[in-house]
């Protein structure tokens, strides 16, 4: 395959939309713009929450209360059944071995739940864990270390 071989496949490219030339092309008089009025004129356009100089519903609404959204822990999860199909020679994880992994971002806590199964013993560090995770993990003889 050579790069002046490559064809897109079917359906893939559209014709150019040639707004203006005539009526027959379905997309003259207005140029799929509508009537007259600011929408219609270059440039015009009205910005989201703009209700024709009625006060906004957004600034008719109260705004109080607390948002907790800036002060969130946020944890990477992973599942147990995750956790069994890592290579065979890591006995001991963490937040570290699973980002190389690519199953967390580097540098986020780590919580462990408990969906799958686990054979083998592991040493899992972990900010968090589920009760079932912990219990699997020390099922299959490894433990569950919360950092």
């Amino acid at each position: 395959m050579r790069l002046h071989s490559l064809k897109n496949v079917k359906g893939a490219v559209h014709r150019r939309k040639r707004v203006g030339c005539g009526e027959g092309g379905g997309h003259g008089k207005t140029s799929g713009k509508g009537g007259k009025g600011q929408t219609a004129r270059s440039g015009g356009s009205i910005r989201p929450g703009f209700e024709g100089g009625q006060m906004p519903l957004y600034r008719k609404l109260p705004h109080r209360g607390f948002n907790n959204y800036e002060y969130r822990t946020s944890y990477g999860v992973v599942n147990v059944g995750d956790l069994a199909k890592l290579d065979a020679q890591v006995t001991e994880v963490n937040a570290e071995v699973l980002a190389k992994a690519g199953l967390v971002r580097d540098g986020a806590l780590l919580k462990i739940l408990g969906d799958g199964e686990l054979s083998r013993a592991l040493k899992v560090t972990a900010a968090k864990f589920s009760g079932s995770a912990k219990a699997k993990i020390e099922k299959a003889g490894g433990s569950a270390i919360v950092a």
